[in-house]
């Protein structure tokens, strides 16, 4: 078959490699001039993928921020697409409305409050002085740096960063949200939808936001994610299962993710993502052990219901080079541009993020220092960590740096997670 992926930043091209390894052809477009080398090498690249829209039997779009316009017209076209909807899109894009569209679906929801100023936000958490996340809506949000979440009872931790924000990102930040913090795990819970109905089985993950061991240090995108395969169990049926009929009407197709926190008494979704996560899909590739060309066809002709999984845990570490998580072009020449990545042997649940292949070997590129992410697998969640960590030690990449925990959480988490009956499939 021919698969055509169509990026904004260059994220999908991992997946579009081993399309081409299952035996396809495949063409990758990515908008933005600066990630255009992300891939090269590993697949086809081409500049305007409009062009190659009849040449496609598979349509993969790789995120939101408008994307879901362009897939579902050429839906209506009667192409194969993976892909989102204008709505599905604003579930992710307008932190707000995803809310509302939760409450109105019956399912719990955090107060929070919208603003469009810091100094109106500032006032209100001096008037209601309580611990509150600081979540920017809109394409700041992928700058995953400028989340916050409040330690302080009084809010004054909020209020000081919304004055640095106030003075540094106000122009970059029109929109954002204020919500309650909420104590409890952090566990999210997503779904494959195929135009029609959820395909089982569904995915099980803990995602590792911090930069360093311990959940210390600057928010950064993803520093890992530990998951799992189920069946529909309670956490799923109280969430996103309410949402199915909706999603039908849209003819959404594609990963759907609910990040929760979840306490001994309630379910309470943060926040949508409507489109494969980062580093999300690539630990997924490991546990899918349908072969990923299948599976994507499978998704967008609306055919597949159920596939099939490894039993077990996978545990995803992504590895970073300077200046990652913050943006610095001069650091990012001098340190990591056009490293290359040594093997000690072969790449075994090594996926590319920010890299192309020149002459048979991979090597950095892009802007973000986000490189690898290396896979383990197994029966258990320590089998799966050991096997994630062995690969790592594979490689030789001057400069890199990881977490060395991913995969620790679980063992609290799951206890507390289990007591409550979350995790039991209906």
């Amino acid at each position: 078959m021919n698969f055509l992926f169509v990026s904004y930043d260059g994220l999908i091209g991992d997946i579009a490699w081993h399309v081409i390894k299952e035996g396809h052809d495949v063409r990758y477009s990515i908008e933005n001039p600066d990630d255009r080398e992300v891939g090269a090498g590993f697949v086809p690249m081409v500049e305007n993928w409009k062009d190659h829209v009849d040449w496609a039997d598979v349509i993969v779009f790789d995120d939101v921020l408008g994307m879901g316009t362009e897939a579902a017209k050429l839906r209506q076209a009667g192409k194969h697409v993976v892909g989102g909807t204008p709505y599905t899109d604003m579930l992710e894009d307008d932190r707000s409305f995803g809310q509302e569209e939760l409450k109105k679906h019956g399912i719990s929801i955090i107060p929070y409050k919208h603003f469009n100023a810091f100094e109106e936000a500032i006032e209100f958490v001096r008037a209601n002085p309580a611990r509150y996340v600081l979540k920017p809506s809109g394409e700041a949000q992928n700058l995953k740096g400028l989340l916050f979440v409040g330690e302080e009872e009084d809010g004054s931790d909020v209020i000081q960063v919304m004055e640095d924000y106030h003075q540094a990102w106000a122009d970059r930040i029109p929109t954002f949200q204020l919500q309650k913090r909420v104590v409890g795990v952090e566990v999210a819970v997503g779904a494959f939808f195929n135009g029609r109905e959820f395909a089982y089985p569904i995915n099980v993950n803990f995602e590792h936001k911090k930069l360093f061991p311990g959940d210390l240090g600057p928010s950064t995108g993803e520093m890992g994610t530990s998951m799992f395969w189920s069946g529909p169990n309670r956490m799923f049926n109280q969430t996103l299962k309410k949402l199915e009929a909706k999603l039908a009407e849209e003819g959404y197709v594609g990963y759907i993710d609910l990040n929760c926190i979840v306490s001994g008494n309630n379910i309470y979704p943060l926040e949508f993502t409507a489109r494969f996560g980062y580093p999300t899909i690539f630990i997924q590739k490991e546990g899918i052990t349908t072969p990923i060309s299948e599976f994507l066809h499978g998704l967008a002709s609306g055919t597949m219901s159920r596939f099939k999984t490894r039993s077990g845990f996978q545990v995803g570490v992504r590895i970073v080079v300077p200046p990652f998580p913050f943006s610095d072009p001069e650091t990012f020449a001098v340190k990591s541009k056009d490293t290359i990545i040594h093997f000690r042997k072969g790449h075994e649940g090594v996926h590319f993020e920010d890299v192309k292949l020149v002459n048979g070997e991979w090597v950095i590129t892009g802007t973000s220092g986000v490189i690898l992410v290396v896979v383990g697998t197994g029966a258990t969640m320590k089998q799966a960590q050991r096997q994630a960590y062995a690969r790592i030690k594979n490689l030789i990449i001057p400069h890199m740096y990881y977490r060395v925990d991913i995969g620790n959480r679980w063992f609290e988490d799951s206890d507390r997670l289990h007591s409550w009956g979350y995790l039991r499939e209906s």
